[in-house]
């Protein structure tokens, strides 16, 4: 798609509208939707997944220390154990959610500034909230739900029987032919919220840390950054992205399959809240909280730093 400029019409004195800068339609094509995949399959295969593992076991065991949650993790498979639900949910997951990110945040983010008139925060914040909330009920959903399963499932076998440990694949027939789609997308709108808040938080602090960056260095506001400067925005959007971690304590709960006799039946948001706060406290909804900055800040490097580089290094070919 032809891009779109957004200038004035008045040809009489500048008035404020007209001194805004023009906002610059991004393109809407399939290079966008394949580049999202590949960005999102790179960062799962390399830190993400161990980063998810042991955020994962630290929020679903959260008496455990970060030492108990490594060694719990080795036990369980050596260093695969820290690529636990990688294949197939966390590749199935990676190759779609990066690329509904991608095309469905840029679209929002460009509405939210010609049609709200919203900054580069504000519009930052409204695209990565829309397109967190695409990712959930399109593909998060039961690929988050399905790695949750995998990663604090029983795969311990009694001595001397001839039972097999389930596959992933056998587990997710069980739950389905019991609970059905709701089996396989349980805790969603958990999964809703915290994409929301993750990618509005992301890529808002990002653009905000831009807007900084450009004022330190003296550059105009519609000056682009250099690489450095844009991964630096991009650490600092998904180390403060974090803020949200009970809603990611919650879902971890509402899917989890850690043996718990307490836990109550037909967890919500709201029952499993009050739920790890009366068991655990403050502390138990923080639980997991470091990895999950170190996944943040991995994540949002790749999805908004090296993403938009890669985003703007296409397009100008295509204009070519």
């Amino acid at each position: 798609m032809s891009q779109v400029l957004i200038t004035p019409t008045s040809t009489t004195a500048p008035t404020a509208a007209a001194a805004r800068q023009t906002v610059e339609k991004k393109p809407v094509n399939f290079s966008n939707i394949l580049l999202g995949a590949g960005l999102n399959l790179a960062e799962v295969t390399t830190l993400g997944q161990p980063l998810e593992v042991v955020k994962t076991t630290m929020a679903a065991n959260r008496a455990d220390t970060f030492a108990d949650s490594i060694r719990r993790i080795w036990q369980r498979g050596g260093a695969l154990g820290f690529y636990q639900g990688l294949m197939p949910w966390a590749w199935i997951e990676a190759s779609t959610k990066g690329a509904v990110l991608l095309f469905v945040s840029a679209e929002a983010e460009y509405a939210a500034k010609t049609q709200l008139g919203l900054g580069n925060f504000g519009a930052g914040i409204t695209g990565g909230m829309v397109g967190g909330l695409a990712q959930a009920y399109l593909t998060v959903g039961f690929c988050t739900c399905m790695k949750t399963v995998e990663i604090t499932r029983h795969k311990t076998i009694a001595a001397g029987t001839s039972a097999k440990v389930p596959s992933t694949f056998d587990v997710f027939r069980d739950i389905y032919r019991q609970e059905g789609i709701r089996g396989i997308n349980k805790g969603v709108n958990a999964v809703a919220i915290r994409q929301c808040t993750n990618w509005g938080s992301r890529f808002g602090f990002a653009r905000l840390s831009e807007e900084g960056l450009r004022r330190i260095t003296g550059k105009t506001a519609d000056a682009p950054l250099n690489f450095v400067e844009k991964i630096a925005a991009s650490v600092v959007g998904g180390a403060l992205s974090a803020w949200n971690q009970p809603i990611e304590v919650v879902r971890v709960e509402m899917q989890s399959k850690t043996v718990d006799p307490n836990r109550p039946a037909n967890l919500t948001v709201t029952t499993a809240l009050k739920y790890i706060y009366e068991t655990n406290g403050i502390r138990g909804l923080y639980r997991g909280v470091a990895p999950r900055i170190g996944l943040g800040v991995w994540q949002t490097v790749f999805m908004v730093g090296l993403g938009d580089r890669a985003k703007e290094y296409f397009n100008s070919r295509q204009k070519k």
